[in-house]
């Protein structure tokens, strides 16, 4: 398989994991344990509100890593998100991921392949076409 494929493959693989989280277990609260998290952690008042928030940001994030716009950029953000928002789950929330304290490793894979697929695979599709 060429580079470039991959490169297309591995985004829209990344794109559907901000989408599915984000409408399906937030938006449509197919998985009540994220805003249980987000209450937790930031209240229970506005736990929905922001769990809402949350999950259209994520779609956002989806549709952001199919633009290809600023694609450094949005691998980076990526990268902060995943890992600020798994240290907070790993230090304040542990008994509420489906995985305990290992989602940590989950989200450590995540960051590995968006890393790859941006500043790796990227590079090499450049330096195929000069």
């Amino acid at each position: 398989m060429k580079n470039e494929t991959k490169y297309k493959v591995l985004s829209i693989l990344i794109s559907l994991v901000w989408l599915l989280n984000g409408l399906f277990c937030k938006v449509l609260n197919f998985v009540p344990r994220h805003e249980q998290i987000v209450a937790r952690i930031l209240g229970n008042d506005l736990s929905r509100p922001l769990t809402l928030l949350i999950g259209l940001s994520e779609i956002i994030m989806a549709a952001w890593v199919i633009t290809g716009f600023r694609s450094r950029l949005n691998a980076l953000t990526q990268i902060l998100i995943v890992a600020l928002m798994n240290i907070l789950e790993f230090m304040l929330v542990p008994d509420l991921l489906l995985w305990g304290r290992f989602n940590a490793l989950f989200a450590l894979l995540f960051i590995v392949v968006v890393y790859f697929n941006e500043f790796v695979l990227s590079k090499q599709i450049k330096t195929e076409f000069v």
